[in-house]
């Protein structure tokens, strides 16, 4: 719950920010980037998470995990899962974006002093960073419950839940606020820094590639800055990815924390394990965030144009 003890403290520093048309604007651009990353990533990211809690030998790898999600429920196999994301992937890159703007804000707010409004590379990545504490409070339940509808299936004992709704109400109903939230210390682990590299991967490559000149909006930077965020986050993200897979995934008691699944799963399956899912995860990084950013300065653009 730390993640979550984190998320509130920042959330009232903000407070007193006023609810202008940047926050508007950066909130539902966000919005707008969250949809069109899971649309095209999902299928990559059900197989990373099958990956990264199976049992060794269940599976040979990633195309293995592809055959036998088609073969079982057909195309519809490697969307399973997809509705958590949809309802709360929305929701959680409209506060990352909102919140990453307002971060940029406190740092000049920080900063009095400055020559001009420009963030270095180091305020970029640290913007970043404390982006993903308020947005923990949305990723940490909506990805519980895309990891435990994304490994139905996987084995016969498993649980069979109807739906997310289905599963808050069942985590809530055995551990309360405590189990809906279970993960979201390795949440901020997985976030913070992974954060902090997506945001200053994306405008130190798309100031790159754009001329100082210009004042276009170039959608080749766009989408090639994108997704090279999403692989600078991804190239960092994996180990407490995967550990946050597996506590999310396991039954209650089986880890004490996240420093306890780290010792177990090395323990069980060797350092290697840590980067169960690497591939996965490296093949949607791109066109997924790619979608993403493209989302975020297409509705970001209209805006702009309209209001």
């Amino acid at each position: 719950m730390w993640g979550l003890g984190c998320g509130v403290s920042l959330i009232k520093k903000y407070r007193n920010i006023p609810l202008n048309r940047e926050s508007i604007r950066s909130f539902i651009a966000g919005g707008a980037g969250g949809v069109s990353a899971v649309l095209v990533g999902h299928p990559f990211d059900l197989t990373k998470t099958r990956l990264q809690t199976a049992q060794p030998g269940m599976y040979t790898g990633a195309i293995d995990v592809v055959k036998k999600a088609l073969a079982k429920d057909g195309p519809r196999g490697l969307y399973r899962g997809v509705v958590p994301p949809l309802l709360g992937v929305t929701p959680m890159f409209a506060v990352s974006f909102w919140a990453y703007d307002t971060s940029k804000l406190l740092i000049l707010a920080a900063t009095p002093d400055r020559k001009d409004s420009t963030l270095s590379t180091s305020e970029i990545a640290a913007a970043g960073f404390m982006s993903a504490i308020p947005t923990t409070l949305v990723a940490a339940p909506v990805e519980r419950a895309k990891v435990l509808l994304q490994v139905q299936g996987q084995e016969k004992t498993s649980t069979q839940y109807k739906g997310v709704f289905d599963v808050l109400r069942h985590l809530y109903k055995e551990g309360g606020i405590k189990s809906v939230f279970r993960g979201s210390v390795a949440t901020v682990v997985r976030d913070g820094p992974g954060s902090a590299a997506y945001f200053a991967a994306y405008e130190i490559t798309k100031k790159w590639l754009t001329p100082a000149d210009s004042k276009d909006l170039s959608l080749s930077a766009i989408i090639f800055a994108g997704g090279t965020a999403g692989v600078a986050m991804w190239t960092i993200a994996i180990p407490p990815d995967v550990i946050k897979s597996r506590i999310q995934s396991a039954p209650t008691g089986t880890y004490s924390g996240f420093l306890d699944c780290v010792r177990k799963t090395i323990a069980t399956d060797g350092v290697r394990a840590l980067w169960r899912g690497l591939g996965p995860a490296m093949a949607r990084a791109f066109p997924a965030n790619a979608a993403a950013f493209l989302g975020v300065e297409l509705v970001k653009d209209t805006f702009d144009k309209f209001f």
